[in-house]
């Protein structure tokens, strides 16, 4: 039985601690560098087949444009407080041509876009409003909202479980802009 009085978190597994299942899950046929959220979805290798195939589709496979999702996401990772998912996805922004100014739109107190706005009444609301919705529907098509909808909730989870557990940022990671 598990001690309730527990407070330490769950701690990223080393990668030379993986069992057969976490390495057919996360590193097929291959060896990672060091990763702090690999490691701790290696600690329960099922949670993390089903979540990652989810996850495939938002980061590689979504509707949305790489800027587009790469905004909500920081938007959401400022949102929540999320030192690690702000970390990754501020180098992932960049790979996908946003600029440090577009960056730090994410940050700002008062939602300045169309897109910022939505983030904001998804997370705190866990809904569009009215007006929000249509105006999304002007520029974005059925599948490309539901992307975002569905982008918005799931990082939301991630920065929930990496803010519970801790998670710290992997060696070379920064989050001076945090």
């Amino acid at each position: 039985m598990t001690d309730v009085n527990r407070t330490n978190r769950i701690a990223p597994l080393p990668y030379d601690e993986w069992d057969t299942e976490a390495l057919s899950v996360l590193a097929p046929g291959r060896r990672l560098p060091p990763s702090n959220v690999l490691g701790l979805l290696a600690q329960h290798p099922a949670l993390a087949r089903a979540f990652l195939t989810f996850n495939k589709h938002l980061l590689f496979e979504s509707t949305l444009p790489a800027p587009t999702r790469e905004l909500a996401i920081l938007r959401v990772a400022w949102r929540r407080q999320c030192r690690y998912e702000w970390a990754q996805h501020v180098l992932i922004a960049k790979r996908a041509g946003l600029t440090d100014e577009q960056i730090a739109e994410a940050r700002a107190a008062s939602p300045g876009t169309l897109l910022a706005r939505a983030v904001d009444e998804l997370d705190a609301d866990s809904r569009l409003s009215d007006q929000t919705y249509t105006e999304l529907s002007y520029e974005l098509d059925d599948r490309q909202l539901m992307d975002l909808v569905f982008t918005v909730g799931a990082y939301g989870l991630l920065a929930m479980a990496f803010n519970t557990f801790d998670v710290e940022l992997d060696p070379g990671l920064s989050a001076d802009d945090f």
